[in-house]
């Protein structure tokens, strides 16, 4: 029903920058909330940053004035500008999108995409 796809991973040198980008494809009839979560090996899966429809943010303490979340609603996209890179950034990202599949249920079902892998040279 919904599919996330994200791109944009790969290897940088510490200090450097990537942006990973998310696309939802399919049907609904809205998209709640978009994020993106990572996940080191040995690690929870854990919030990195995320942002609603109307474009309130938030970001996990650890990122918080090195990445930036944006969304495009017309799109379907989230994207996640990651600057001044750190090893400990390296990790598996996950994009997450919180979906209201149908107007007559208020239910909300989380969708995530296969995940990109970030990885950071020290």
């Amino acid at each position: 029903q919904v599919q996330l796809v994200e791109s944009g991973g790969g290897l940088v040198q510490a200090g450097g920058s990537l942006r990973l980008s998310c696309t939802a494809s399919g049907s609904w009839f809205s998209i709640n909330v978009m994020g993106w979560y990572r996940q080191a090996p040995g690690t929870q899966r854990e919030l990195v940053a995320a942002v609603t429809s109307t474009g309130s943010t938030e970001y996990a303490d650890s990122v918080k004035g090195r990445f930036t979340i944006s969304r495009d609603n017309t799109k379907n996209t989230v994207s996640l500008q990651m600057n001044s890179l750190k090893p400990e950034d390296a990790a598996v990202y996950y994009c997450n999108a919180g979906v209201r599949l149908r107007t007559w249920s208020s239910d909300v079902s989380a969708y995530w995409g296969r995940g990109t892998q970030v990885a950071v040279s020290s």
